[in-house]
């Protein structure tokens, strides 16, 4: 699941990335890159297990899918709230300065 998740979302983080020139002006691309890199990791991890379990690998237990689901999507989650601090730091269009400036200007009067 967690391969699942990731690849998903990295799939959709370069399509909106691709698509849009104010995704590629938000670095989107940056958010894709940290998808497939879990992806990748992911993938190594699922290769790994399926080396050592054989062919159990693909009858997990319920309990194991529903833990693997919740870390991609803590996995997900953490890559947006990364981005999300990389996009408020860059500020690419100006809008938290433009609000700090605002403040500032309130705040003297």
């Amino acid at each position: 699941m967690t391969l699942l998740i990731s690849t998903i979302a990295a799939v959709t983080a370069t399509a909106v990335w691709y698509a849009s020139e104010k995704a590629r002006k938000l670095r989107v691309g940056t958010l894709a890159l940290m998808y497939w890199g879990a992806s990748l990791m992911w993938l190594v991890d699922a290769v790994i297990e399926y080396v050592e379990v054989k062919d159990k690998y693909f009858t997990p237990a319920a309990k194991d899918m529903l833990n693997d689901a919740f870390l991609g999507l803590s996995v997900a989650a953490l890559g947006l709230v990364i981005w999300i601090v990389i996009v408020l730091v860059n500020d690419p269009s100006g809008v938290v300065r433009a609000a700090l400036v605002r403040k500032g200007q309130d705040g003297k009067r």
